[in-house]
């Protein structure tokens, strides 16, 4: 009777990388959005910026490139973290840590976003 192997362990490397070159994509498509919108406009005042950022498609974009790289930090840090901190406690704060700083910047950003 052969018994079938427990694999244990994490098992997201093939998601992850995935993730990480996604998000690194939405990333750099977003720099170059931006850049081209303001490469356009005649001057750079806040007025400008503010008007560009009023936007819907622009406040869109903007949340889109924030949860990508939200997502691709907390991928960043938990590689990080499970690969040098080995006290469990330690990993499992530091992870819990990081997930609650990158929420709180993202709703800061959105909050930061949608007032204007």
């Amino acid at each position: 009777m052969t018994t079938k192997r427990i694999v244990v362990g994490a098992h997201y490397g093939l998601k992850d990388w995935l993730a990480q070159r996604v998000t690194a994509i939405v990333m750099a498509l977003y720099t170059v959005v931006l850049l081209v919108a303001l490469m356009v406009q005649p001057e750079l005042s806040y007025g400008t910026w503010a008007g560009l950022f009023a936007s819907s498609w622009m406040k869109i974009l903007t949340l889109l490139a924030l949860v990508s790289l939200m997502w691709h930090a907390w991928i960043g840090a938990r590689e990080i973290f499970m690969d040098y901190i080995k006290p469990t406690w330690l990993r499992l704060f530091l992870e819990a840590a990081a997930a609650v700083l990158l929420v709180a910047y993202a709703l800061w950003a959105v909050i930061i976003l949608w007032s204007v």
